[in-house]
């Protein structure tokens, strides 16, 4: 009961289907059994909806809500919707994130870059903007950001690249800017995990089979040579939106299995 008495908003707690579970529903199920009371957040209505169910099924409280993150009006309607029903947010976990579209410099169209900062970077801002003024005056919260470890390896993808390097930095520098006042906020930077967005949405985009997709990322990882799953990501979250990370903000914390680690 880490997150006891606590109101969590988890953005992205959606997922496309696949036979393992995604990072968002897998956050916003953990914190539910963690005693937090969850509104689950995604563009997807029915997706949120099947989450939700899970939660109630279990005997958690939780609410589905409706919202595409680039729109500035969603956001602040969900940052309302959980205060109106529970009357605080203590934690706020962005894990939405895209890449589709995505290239290198010279052949990236600018429709897909604007695209994919406005979802992965714009919107977080966007989200964490409406949330903080509670927090503050609260004076407690805790901020989870779902970055990845593209943001500091190398990698194919630019756009996503670059907006993953961006939320690291607002990440360290929101932290900054609200250390003062008892709201942490922290990110996890997942590596090669195992979820139907990135395998299932792999094998079907090229046409391979998804156990030849798992098992070439399988091999990129040096602990065990494996994958991580999404509970992996949902535990590192848990951890910090806890109260047991009391003392720690503007961390940036690789769920990778090792893999940014290697250097050459």
């Amino acid at each position: 009961m880490r997150l006891e008495a606590k109101t969590a908003i988890v953005v992205g707690a959606g997922q496309r289907p696949g036979e393992t579970i995604g990072n968002g529903r897998a956050v916003a199920l953990l914190f539910a059994r963690e005693g937090a009371r969850v509104l689950a957040v995604d563009r997807d209505a029915d997706s949120a909806a099947e989450t939700v169910a899970l939660i109630v099924a279990e005997g958690g409280d939780a609410a589905a809500f409706t919202a595409d993150v680039r729109r500035e009006n969603d956001c602040a309607a969900a940052v309302a919707t959980a205060l109106e029903r529970w009357g605080r947010i203590d934690v706020l976990h962005n894990n939405v994130g895209i890449g589709g579209g995505d290239s290198d410099a010279q052949h990236l169209e600018e429709a897909a870059w604007d695209r994919i900062f406005e979802v992965n970077l714009r919107g977080m801002w966007l989200m964490c903007r409406h949330a903080v003024p509670s927090m503050r005056d609260q004076g407690e919260g805790a901020i989870v950001n779902v970055s990845s470890i593209a943001a500091v390896c190398a990698a194919p993808l630019l756009a996503y690249k670059v907006s993953k390097a961006g939320v690291n930095a607002l990440t360290h520098q929101l932290a900054m800017d609200n250390a003062r006042y008892g709201v942490r906020v922290n990110a996890v930077m997942p590596g090669l995990i195992d979820t139907p967005m990135a395998v299932d949405g792999i094998a079907e985009a090229f046409g391979i089979d998804r156990d030849e997709v798992r098992a070439s990322r399988d091999r990129l990882v040096p602990l065990g040579r494996r994958q991580g799953s999404a509970w992996d990501v949902a535990y590192a979250a848990l951890f910090l939106a806890s109260d047991e990370a009391g003392f720690i903000t503007g961390a940036v914390l690789p769920v990778d299995g090792g893999q940014s680690g290697r250097i050459g």
